[in-house]
């Protein structure tokens, strides 16, 4: 049977055919398999996990969750890898559009998370969703965005 990740990736492929992705099952079951006790999945997209156009082998499942960022990644023999990016450790997020694809680049406190071979129609949809997502978490955690003081 099939879960949800693995459908919400089907579902982002077939409306975004133009971004890079392979064995979204097995991808989608690493993602399924960290997820806790009550979290929700909000909102997946497949991407490669490289800067490289390229590289086309190191196909990502991507979650935003209730809780966090999941990226999973099922090596071709043995082994996974499995990136979490809770909301504290989220710094900035940036996107990049290119002339068939673009890439969302997902600054943290402890690394830069790089995913290409986006499809272009979906960047403003991933943009929307963990920034808004963030935002929200954020605030939970104390944090306020910092704005122009009005010169009183």
């Amino acid at each position: 049977m099939a879960g949800i990740v693995y459908k919400k990736a089907l579902e982002y492929k077939r409306i975004h055919p133009m971004t890079v992705a392979w064995r979204l099952k097995q991808n989608s079951e690493i993602v399924e398999k960290h997820l806790n006790p009550g979290e929700v999945i909000q909102y997946v997209f497949v991407a490669q996990k490289n800067n490289n156009p390229f590289n086309i082998i190191t196909t990502a499942v991507v979650a935003l969750t209730s809780q966090r960022i999941l990226i999973g990644r099922k090596r071709v023999v043995i082994g996974y890898f499995l990136d979490s990016i809770t909301p504290d450790m989220f710094n900035d997020l940036k996107i990049y559009s290119g002339i068939i694809w673009g890439k969302v680049y997902i600054d943290t406190v402890k690394e830069f998370v790089t995913l290409s071979n986006v499809a272009k129609s979906s960047l403003k949809e991933i943009e929307t969703k963990i920034s808004s997502f963030m935002m929200e978490e954020k605030k939970k955690y104390g944090y306020k965005p910092m704005g122009r003081k009005s010169a009183d």
